[in-house]
This record gives structure tokens, sequence and C-alpha cells, in this order.
């Protein structure tokens, strides 16, 4: 006799984040191997350049000769440490539960259209033309409009300096991300006082990562149901 027992799916290995995590580092630590005048030419080169306004004409030349590219390239570039480490936090901790849902593919293109996106979106609204854009902050804000639109529910620890102390609390994430928005759209208004960020890819990118979280969970709830039959 032989008794057949369903095994349990095992689940999927998490690879996109950590290959992502890894190539951001390695184009980072190439880059400061460079001297500072060879460094500024790579930023020339392939980040995302802000020329004001494109017309159509413009983004067909862009197309033709392949330097619509530079909206992904550009997010692989950091200026400084605390650029780079920032984003790789938050990577890390949005980017790996998103991962479980989404599953690598999925993930990964989420970082890329909603990087490029939140870097169309500074190019319209910079105001000055020439101005290099570079950095994963749009598309780690994807991965966090994406997260929020997942897990509506999840909470995020936070540790609050009280005194002497560290205290461990956990907070709705709709509340703390909800708080991080508002001041992406408080910075955006109030411009460069608090240093030279694109806060408008930040917006738009948190954006297209919600609309990219809400189909994806749609379409996998379908997907379920039919497989369920109902």
């Amino acid at each position: 006799m032989f008794i057949s027992l369903p095994s349990r799916k095992k689940p999927s290995h998490r690879w996109a984040v950590p290959l992502l995590f890894a190539v951001i580092w390695a184009a980072f630590l190439w880059s400061i191997s460079r001297p500072e005048e060879a460094r500024a030419g790579l930023w020339l080169d392939w980040g995302a350049l802000s020329r004001g306004r494109p017309a159509m004409s413009d983004w067909w030349a862009a197309l033709e000769d392949g330097s619509v590219l530079r909206l992904f390239t550009a997010l692989f570039l950091h200026a400084d440490w605390s650029h780079l480490l920032g984003n790789l936090v938050f990577l890390l901790i949005f980017g790996l539960p998103a991962e479980r849902i989404l599953g690598p593919w999925r993930l990964l293109l989420l970082f890329l259209l909603g990087g490029a996106a939140a870097n169309l979106a500074a190019i319209y609204t910079l105001g000055r033309p020439d101005q290099v854009i570079i950095g994963a902050s749009g598309a780690v804000s994807a991965l966090i409009g994406s997260y929020l639109a997942l897990f509506p529910g999840a909470k995020l620890g936070v540790v609050l300096p009280l005194g002497l102390f560290l205290e461990f609390i956990r907070v709705p994430a709709p509340l703390l991300i909800g708080v991080w928005a508002l001041l992406q759209v408080v910075f955006a208004h109030i411009g460069p006082a608090f240093g030279m960020v694109a806060w408008s890819a930040h917006i738009a990118g948190f954006l297209f990562g919600i609309g990219y979280g809400l189909y994806v969970r749609a379409a996998i709830a379908r997907r379920l149901r039919k497989r369920h039959g109902f």
C-alpha cells in the first residue's frame, strides 16, 4: 500500500532584491574608485538629464539614439554614502516582503518601471535645465507604495529614544507611510531648502507603486478564485 501525502509548495527564492542590492553596491563602489572628473562624467553619461520640458520630437530622438535608457541606468548611480545607504535600507525593508507576494520578476518590473516613471516626473518638474538626476529613491518609493497596497494592515517596528532607554513600538504601516508621503509633498513645495533632492520623483514613484500593487493584488485574487473554482 502506498499513501500519497500532499507536499507543501516550497516558497520561491527571493533573489530580485538581493540582486538589486548587489548591483547598486557594485555600481557605487566602481564610481567612487574613479577620479572626481571621471565620476562627474559618468553621471552625465548615464544619469537622467533634465532639459526643461521635452517636446514629443525629443522623445522620439531619445528612443532612436537609446538615451531613453538613462531613465533606468540613473537608478543605479548615487552621489554619496548617505544617498546610497538610505536607499539600500528602504530597499531591504520594503522590497523583501513585497517580493514574497509579487515574485522576483514582478518586483524587478516594479523597481525599473516605477523608477523610470519617477525620473520622468523629475525631468518635467525640475525648474532648472541640464540637471542630472541619479539615485534609486524613486524606485524605492515605488516599493513603499506597493508595500502599502499589498499589506494595508501591516505594522512597522520603530525604535523611539526615551531618555536613556530605547523603546521598540509597532506602528500601523499606513500611518507611518502616510506621514512619510506627506513629508514628500511638503518638501516638494518648499523646494531646494532641504537639499538637492527630486521630491517630485519620490511622489511619482510612490503613486506608481500604489497603482501597481493594487493591480497585482487584484490579479492574484482573481487567479486564486479561478484556481479554487469560485
